[in-house]
Formats: structure tokens, C-alpha cells, sequence
């Protein structure tokens, strides 16, 4: 849980242009708004087929996808500590491990989940189906990704690679935390 400690420091680190990148924060909100976008289609076609998304529901695993909730805050928990630790070196390289090997088991949950999914038939069911595999695919690709960059500042880190990598990470979690309901509980 973030204290107000946390929130001071992230402010002064921002203010003192640790983390203020302007392309980091264009890239940060950029992301922010693909999945914006993605996940209002998702809603609308869920609110005009009504019985569609019920029946596709069906075919989900809210239980897996609750796992997967879990495995990324932690993850994102140990990318917090990595730039809370502050170190350059072996410090900091640890939590750098540790958050990008709960990203690679988030995907390896959600690659059981999607076999699940596509053997249960949740393909034939139509747009919603799709756009389901678009959001949550374009989302695990960024998990994926970031696990590979975390496990490379990790092996070279630098203070403003961690704090940079550590953002980005947040806003993935950020955006499951967002998607999660609206996928898998609505």
C-alpha cells in the first residue's frame, strides 16, 4: 500500500526530472488511450448485445483472471520496491528480477487461460470475442515486453532506467486493474 512517504517521493523524483521524460509520459498516455479506446468498444458492443456477452461470459475464467490480478500488483509491488531501493546494482537488480518473472507467470496464466477459452469455442462468438482477444492480447504483448525490459535494466541498471521501466510497468498494471471488471465482472 502506497504511503504518503511513497507519494512525497515520487513527486520530488518527478520534479527533479527522474522520470519526467516527456516522451516517457507521451508513450505512458498514449498506451493509456489504445486501451481506452479499446475498452469503450468493448462495452458498447457488450451494451448492444446484451445476451451476447452473457453467453460469451460463460466461455471466461474470472477465477484465473483474479489469479492473474494478484501475480501483476505484485509484480508491480516488487518494481515499486526496485525504485524505492534506489541503488544502482545488485540492490536493486533482485525486485527487477522477481517483477519481470511474475509478468512472464501473468502470461503463462493467461496463455492457459486463452487455451481454455478457444477450446471451449469462445472464438465463434463474434465481435465481442474478438475485441476480447484484441484488448486482453494487445495487453499481454505488454506484459511480455516489459518483462524483457525489466530483466534488461536489471542486468545494467541505472537509476533513471529503473524509474523509467517502473512507470511503464505501472501503467500495464494499471491498465489490467482497469480491464479486469470491465472483461470479467460486468
Amino acid at each position: 500500500m502506497a504511503t504518503t512517504d511513497d507519494l512525497s517521493m515520487a513527486v520530488t523524483k518527478t520534479q527533479g526530472g527522474e522520470g519526467g521524460s516527456l516522451l516517457l509520459w507521451i508513450l505512458v498516455w498514449s498506451e493509456l488511450a489504445a486501451f481506452g479506446v479499446l475498452l469503450v468498444a468493448f462495452m458498447v458492443v457488450t451494451m448492444l448485445d446484451p445476451e451476447g456477452a452473457a453467453l460469451f461470459r460463460t466461455h471466461l475464467h474470472p477465477g484465473l483472471a483474479a489469479a492473474n490480478t494478484i501475480i501483476l500488483v505484485l509484480s508491480g509491488w516488487q518494481a515499486a520496491l526496485a525504485v524505492r531501493l534506489g541503488a544502482e546494482g545488485r540492490a536493486v537488480r533482485r525486485p527487477l528480477v522477481l517483477a519481470a518473472l511474475l509478468g512472464l507467470c501473468f502470461a503463462a496464466v493467461k496463455a492457459f487461460e486463452y487455451t481454455l477459452e478457444i477450446r471451449s469455442g469462445v472464438g465463434d462468438l463474434g465481435t465481442l470475442a474478438e475485441l476480447y482477444f484484441l484488448v486482453t492480447g494487445f495487453h499481454l504483448l505488454h506484459v511480455v515486453f516489459g518483462a524483457a525490459i525489466l530483466l534488461l535494466v536489471a542486468w545494467r541498471p541505472s537509476r533513471a532506467n529503473v524509474v523509467m521501466i517502473a512507470t511503464l510497468w505501472h501503467a500495464i498494471d494499471l491498465v489490467w486493474l482497469v480491464m479486469f471488471p470491465i472483461v470479467y465482472l460486468t
